[in-house]
């Protein structure tokens, strides 16, 4: 532990500062790109209960955890959001609602606000209703403005969050002229990463590189236009970095995960990794499973790293990149991420940008996040 335990350590000897809590991963929408696990119908029967969640929260709080993202699938169809808000709210948690929009009344809004609710991360994906209903797999995109509108008249903060890939690079000129109109305080253009549903659906969604240069003169022009009356956050593919991401800032480090069935996770996809105990909270205290559990020890800091990681003057920036990437598409977790251009393993990623650049090549319809989708056998 760092030697003030208030002060987060980016070493992975820390404590956590932000939990996202997965309230459930159901969700009225079929995204292509759904960070949610395949099998996530599973998990319907084994969500933690409010009690249950309240004891988590606790503890995470108890670890110094200060932000709290209450996510999903749709965390608003949980029925006991507002009382788990409340809660998070008087233990001293800065609470952050994640959502679609879809189910957001202006009652439940005032009823989220009244508990103690801070922030509204709401995701839209076009302005074009057509297009955002068809890449979202359902009717939304009037409920998501709806649901914005709602937002800033009650005086919330808002974060714009804008899901970005092939199919919607385009949109952005139109999305940004609409939050400026809006009022949004923070807009997140972030091109999504290839795990899950992303991946099997990643030839189609993942951008040519002109169309993430054009994308990127766009929002540059806009940074210029409004200044501080809006901060854009503009995020490419680590794919065309040539450096692997800060995946969660290390692992271990300052983000914490608890799935709707109270494993508590390094990063969101974690679960994919084989050979790795997941301990729940229902069955060890939090405090026990961050600090000594083999699944969070695992890739903690920096003694681990390979070659050509534990040489590299940039590991203590990227901490060796993404474990689940590294598993996906190296096959191994211990790996150097392939995303960074040092990996023997880069050509992957290479041949991958290289397929989403051809214009001659076949083109698969997208995988909607659909119970019974693909099979999910394979899976531990």
């Amino acid at each position: 532990m760092s030697q003030d335990q208030n002060v987060p350590s980016l070493s992975g000897q820390g404590k956590p500062l932000w939990v996202s809590a997965e309230l459930t991963y159901r969700c009225p929408l079929k995204c292509s790109w759904c960070s949610n696990p395949l099998d996530f119908d599973d998990y319907g029967t084994r969500e933690l209960s409010t009690d249950e969640w309240k004891k988590a929260l606790r503890e995470a709080r108890d670890l110094g955890a200060l932000q709290l993202g209450f996510t999903g699938g749709e965390p608003l169809l949980r029925d006991d959001l507002e009382e788990l808000v409340a809660y998070a709210d008087s233990i001293g948690f800065y609470t952050n609602l994640i959502t679609s929009g879809i189910g957001l009344s202006e009652a439940r809004l005032l009823a989220l606000k009244a508990a103690g609710l801070k922030q509204v991360q709401l995701s839209l994906q076009a302005m074009q209703p057509a297009l955002n209903d068809t890449l979202v797999g359902a009717r939304s995109h009037a409920a998501k403005l709806a649901a914005a509108r709602l937002v800033k008249a009650h005086g919330l903060p808002m974060v714009l969050n804008v899901p970005l890939f092939r199919q919607n690079l385009g949109e952005i000129d139109a999305l940004l002229a609409w939050a400026e109109e809006m009022g949004i305080e923070y807009v997140e253009l972030a091109n999504i990463q290839y795990y899950h549903w992303a991946l099997l659906n990643r030839d189609e969604l993942m951008p040519t590189l002109a169309d993430l240069r054009t994308a990127e003169t766009t929002v540059q022009r806009w940074r210029e236009k409004l200044g501080e009356r809006m901060r854009i956050y503009f995020v490419i593919p680590d794919y065309y970095e040539g450096r692997p991401k800060a995946c969660m800032n290390g692992w271990g480090a300052i983000h914490l995960t608890l799935a709707p069935d109270g494993v508590a996770l390094p990063c969101l996809e974690a679960r994919v990794i084989p050979g790795l105990e997941f301990v729940s909270v229902r069955d060890q205290p939090l405090a026990w499973i961050w600090e000594e559990s083999p699944l969070f020890r695992k890739y903690r800091g920096l003694d681990w790293l390979p070659e050509p990681c534990s040489s590299c003057s940039e590991k203590a920036k990227d901490f060796g990149g993404c474990r689940c990437q590294a598993l996906l598409l190296a096959g191994d977790a211990g790996a150097t991420d392939p995303a960074c251009s040092r990996s023997p393993q880069h050509h992957l990623v290479q041949e991958a940008v290289a397929y989403a650049a051809r214009t001659m090549r076949f083109h698969k319809p997208l995988i909607k996040r659909w119970a019974g989708a693909v099979s999910t056998a394979f899976l531990p």
